[in-house]
């Protein structure tokens, strides 16, 4: 193999494993027309046939495995199998397509850009076999299957579990699986894109414009300033921000999407951000600590509506002046969804229906 220097992408290991090895092995073959790879210069259109017969899930399968762990004998040992075979099956892989697919550097094993084409496809092809087994057991039992989230914190304290119960009311025998994604300023749904994640709810901005990705809009989440039920400011009828900015206040961290609304409220009446004597991302802690009546905080109107807090909280009668952001589920736009994800949406709008009316 050669040293050129092209980046690894982050892959992960996918979970479609036990799936593969159920599937017998005249149908591992995969129809597989050379991905994109007639593309690419000097790669002719005749290797459709040849790829079509030779090409199996099994070489992709450790194609992945060897550029996640950069490494012929780490990814042989997690695949159980020897290294031998591995440098066998991805060298025949090689010829089958006529093109280099890896590289060694100084990092490890790493893909070239006709690998790098290859395994994109590839993660496709693994996730919809995944989505294939998952319609199969629908089809066999419609009351059971499973569904994978990507949520962060906000939305998982008080939208997510109203989701998962009504659901769980209907189907009591489908799994969710959350996986809480990062509440940074800049959304890039990494998770989605991977597919290790079959959809994503997150507020987003507008206009929302991906070439991959599909937002379904649930409602608006309007911000509130709340305080715990013994504070001194629950009652008065009428406050100003100016007059909380020395009051104790629970803030999330920087570089956050919350941090960052926080500040451009507090701008907008031409304050400064107010001094933090909590920062954290954590409702639990919040909940504990307002119910004080020492704190403020800012809370989505989803988390008081279906969180905890909604018992131990008043919003105060101040004006947070900042534009409501959609909540939306996202998808991939040409990725097919199971019909337990399909279970999952509609749930979601059933749920939020309630703060959409309120808004409308």
């Amino acid at each position: 193999m050669g040293c050129h220097g092209s980046a690894a992408p982050s892959l992960p290991l996918h979970p479609f494993e036990d799936e593969l090895e159920y599937m017998g092995s005249k149908h591992r073959r995969v129809l597989f027309c050379a991905i994109a790879m007639s593309k690419f210069h000097g790669v002719p259109m005749e290797l459709d046939d040849r790829v079509s017969r030779r090409l199996k899930m099994t070489d992709l399968r450790m194609l992945l495995a060897v550029v996640q762990w950069r490494s012929m004998s780490k990814a042989a040992a997690h695949l159980n199998i020897s290294e031998s075979a591995v440098s066998k099956a991805l060298g025949e892989l090689e010829h089958t397509l006529g093109v280099r697919l890896l590289d060694r550097s100084p990092q490890g094993i790493e893909p070239t850009v006709y690998g790098t084409a290859l395994l994109s496809r590839a993660t496709a092809i693994f996730d919809e076999v995944r989505q294939g087994m998952k319609d199969i057991e629908f089809l066999a039992d419609p009351t059971v299957g499973e569904v994978r989230v990507g949520c962060n914190e906000p939305l998982a304290a008080g939208l997510l579990p109203a989701i998962i119960e009504r659901l769980a009311r209907q189907y009591p025998r489908i799994v969710c699986h959350m996986l809480q994604s990062p509440t940074t300023a800049t959304l890039e749904y990494r998770e989605l894109r991977d597919r290790r994640v079959d959809l994503m709810l997150a507020r987003i901005k507008e206009p929302f414009s991906d070439e991959e990705l599909h937002a379904d809009h649930l409602f608006h989440e309007q911000l509130h300033v709340v305080a715990g039920k013994q504070s001194k400011w629950v009652g008065r009828r009428t406050i100003e921000l100016a007059d909380l900015i020395d009051e104790p206040w629970l803030l999330p961290p920087p570089n956050t999407l919350p941090r960052s609304l926080v500040e451009e409220a507090f701008h907008a009446r031409g304050l400064p951000l107010p001094r933090a004597s909590v920062v954290s991302l954590s409702f639990n802690l919040s909940n504990s600590l307002l119910q004080t009546g020492r704190y403020l905080a800012v809370i989505p109107g989803s988390v008081l509506r279906y969180g905890a807090l909604r018992s131990a909280v008043k919003v105060l009668a101040v004006e947070f002046p900042i534009q409501p952001r959609p909540v939306a589920v996202i998808t991939l736009k040409h990725r097919t969804l199971s019909p337990v994800t399909q279970l999952f949406i509609e749930c979601a709008h059933e749920v939020a229906r309630p703060l959409a009316k309120k808004q409308s």
